[in-house]
């Protein structure tokens, strides 16, 4: 029987500090993350979990 593993990296739920739109992102993207409405960056990629410039109002499980 093979084992699925589970992975340890979640979504986050986070709000731009410009126009207060919420957004979900996943916790470790490999690209920047901008905005929808405003485009202002959100997050950037580290090579691990991203550094993340808005504030986070939940991590989804």
């Amino acid at each position: 029987m093979k084992q699925i593993k589970e992975t340890k990296s979640k979504f986050i739920k986070i709000r731009c500090p410009k126009c207060k739109n919420e957004q979900i992102m996943f916790g470790k993207s490999s690209t920047q993350v901008k905005c929808l409405v405003c485009g202002k960056i959100l997050a950037e990629p580290t090579g691990g979990k991203s550094k993340v410039k808005a504030r986070v109002l939940e991590v989804l499980e």
